[in-house]
């Protein structure tokens, strides 16, 4: 269908844009105003691309931050590792010393039980003598058996449920 508007036929699909019967009132904008609109909008752009232009930055710069701890744990994980590896060296030398020690202090221990030296002490601090065969006294022991045998008959309980018990009973009984 066609529009009809001052005698004059559209035949195009599209509807034409009416103009209004009257113009809308314009503010009137100060040039400084239109200076500040101009001066954002650079500044709007500014910023975009600053921030476009630290962003691959910011990225870099957590990275490198990342890195740099995990490469300090690692190294402080290691140092750790280090100083107990050191501590147990240190120990064990302690430990093979002291087992040397130890060893020559048997050697002296078994040196000093030589029944030479336990004689040779006995004489010079203690002040004894050997015995003399005036000193000794020789005892006749019989040769009779000491042991007494026992006269009490012992009786061993064993653990017997109640099933046994008078069966036991029973059996003693009739003997």
């Amino acid at each position: 269908m066609a529009y009809q508007r001052n005698n004059t036929y559209q035949y195009e699909t599209s509807p034409r844009k009416l103009q209004p019967e009257y113009e809308p009132i314009q503010k009137k904008q100060s040039k400084e105003y239109k200076k500040n609109e101009q001066t954002k909008k650079i500044s709007k752009s500014v910023k975009n691309r600053t921030k476009a232009k630290l962003k691959p930055k910011v990225k870099l710069t957590i990275c490198v931050a990342i890195g740099f701890l995990v490469l300090f744990g690692i190294s402080y994980r290691n140092s750790l590792i280090t100083e107990s590896f050191n501590e147990k060296e240190d120990l064990k030398k302690e430990l093979s010393s002291l087992q040397k020690e130890n060893e020559q202090l048997k050697v002296n221990i078994e040196s000093s039980l030589n029944l030479n030296n336990v004689e040779q002490m006995a004489k010079e601090k203690l002040g004894m003598q050997k015995l003399d065969n005036n000193q000794k006294v020789y005892v006749n022991l019989p040769k009779k058996d000491y042991i007494e045998a026992a006269t009490e008959e012992v009786v061993i309980e064993e653990n017997l449920n109640i099933w046994q018990k008078i069966w036991k009973g029973l059996t003693q009984s009739i003997r």
